[in-house]
C-alpha cells in the first residue's frame, strides 16, 4: 500500500527535477544527500522511507510546494 504511494512521489519528484534540468547529482547536492540516495527516492525503492526534512530540502530546491509533492496520494 505504501509502496505505491512512495513511488508516486517519486515519479513527482523526478518531473520536476527535469522540469527544472537538474540531474540527480546536482538536485542531490542541492539537498545534501547522495545521488544514489536521490535515485532510490525517485524510483521509490528505499526500503527506509526518507524524512520529512529530506521531502522538504527537495521540495524546496526544486522550489515546489511540499504538498505538490505528496497531493493525491
Amino acid at each position: 500500500m505504501f509502496a505505491l504511494k512512495y513511488k508516486e512521489v517519486g515519479l513527482k519528484i523526478a518531473y520536476y527535477r527535469k522540469k527544472k534540468g537538474y540531474t540527480q547529482t546536482q538536485l542531490a547536492e542541492m539537498v545534501g544527500i547522495s545521488s544514489n540516495y536521490l535515485s532510490l527516492i525517485e524510483r521509490g525503492n528505499n526500503g527506509n522511507s526518507y524524512s520529512m526534512e529530506t521531502l522538504f530540502k527537495i521540495a524546496n530546491a526544486l522550489d515546489v510546494d511540499v504538498c505538490v509533492l505528496v497531493s493525491k496520494l
